[in-house]
């Protein structure tokens, strides 16, 4: 069959090897004579899946021994409530870095369970740049800021120094795309639907002593000690999901872990970065130049009518996920990890053409 170039923004494009090593042993998952779907969480054989899993991340992103990563469910927009939950002490206030609709839907969040500030906005410019002028103040309960905006194609270069205050980041859309120092998060969260796996998984990395501030009254399933103490098998966890996880983890490695998949992934933005840039005007991109994701690539064309024929024949030449988010319009090209170069250059070669004949 022909693969289609995928752009989707989530749930995104897997490394076809990856598919291709859960295609073959679906129906026999090493010998067991059963697919790992079929395995009880409880067994011997889907605890190594689940524990090679959590030692691959370690590995990969170099997670202290202080930290405990975590496979829960509901997405990131269930940790949008219980961050707050666990962090939110009464009487302590959340300050919330606004650069698009996922920030503004975790302040949503917050604002429902307790206080909460704006410390930092790029709302005014239609989410066009990462604010650098931040209100940080040592009492705050924590900062929470989203580190890739889908929607507007932007991207947290440097993370700001919070001090002691804790920094929680969703990094959804480009957690493994780029090397990291997790010792200056206090939480990193991320749906594994883009970077990761398939969707359906949620990561979550957090720093041991953020576990003593939850209320002992939160529900059971919504207590991170909870998840810590059953080594994330507190009830069923997506196994199959997570199983997936481990082996894009094990491709990533194979390719030379995140510093080889970064060189990778800025020489794919860069290819249609530059389509852009040389288009004079044809082609305008969302971002401003120095907040530009290398997972999200967005941009407008001179009119309505011509982005509407630009994603129609881009479809039609096979390449899925170009049309902007419903909120913005405009197009939208995601690059994640298993984007391959050649899907990127077939796009650049596409908007040429595209230029050329319109």
């Amino acid at each position: 069959m022909k693969r289609a170039f995928n752009f989707n923004a989530g749930p995104a494009a897997l490394p076809l090897e990856v598919l291709q090593e859960a295609q073959a042993e679906l129906l026999d998952f090493q010998g067991t004579g059963m697919s790992v779907m079929e395995l009880s969480h409880r067994s011997k054989d889907y605890d190594a899946v689940h524990n090679k899993a959590k030692e691959l991340l370690t590995k990969l992103l170099n997670i202290p021994d202080n930290y405990e990563i975590l496979f829960l469910q509901g997405g990131a927009s269930l940790q949008f409530a219980m961050v707050p939950m666990n962090l939110l002490a009464p009487g302590k206030v959340a300050n919330v870095i606004l650069t698009g609709v996922w920030s503004e839907k975790a302040l949503y969040e917050i604002e429902k369970l307790g206080e909460a500030k704006i410390g930092g906005s790029s709302k005014d410019a239609a989410y066009k740049y990462i604010p650098t002028e931040l209100e940080i103040d040592p009492s705050d309960a924590y900062v929470h800021l989203t580190s890739n905006n889908t929607i507007y194609g932007t991207q947290w270069r440097e993370f700001p120094d919070t001090k002691d205050v804790p920094l929680v980041v969703d990094m959804s859309s480009d957690i493994l795309s780029r090397p990291l120092d997790v010792s200056k998060f206090g939480i990193i969260y991320a749906g594994a639907q883009k970077n990761l796996g398939p969707s359906g998984v949620t990561v979550v990395i957090i720093r041991k002593d953020l576990l003593d501030s939850a209320d002992d009254n939160l529900p059971t399933m919504l207590k991170y000690t909870t998840h810590v103490k059953s080594n994330s098998l507190y009830n069923t966890p997506p196994t199959f999901g997570i199983y997936l996880l481990s082996l894009v983890l094990e491709w990533v490695d194979r390719l030379g872990g995140v510093e080889a998949v970064n060189k990778i992934n800025e020489s794919k933005a860069k290819l249609i970065y530059d389509a852009i840039d040389e288009s004079d005007g044809y082609y305008v991109g969302h971002a401003e130049k120095d907040a530009r994701s290398l997972m999200n690539v967005t941009f407008n064309l001179a009119s309505e009518e011509l982005e509407k024929k630009f994603i129609k024949e881009a479809l039609a030449a096979g390449f899925v996920g170009i049309a902007g988010h419903r909120s913005i319009g405009g197009c939208r090209a995601s690059i994640y990890n298993a984007v391959p170069v050649e899907a990127c250059e077939a796009l650049r070669d596409f908007m040429l053409e595209f230029k050329k004949n319109n």
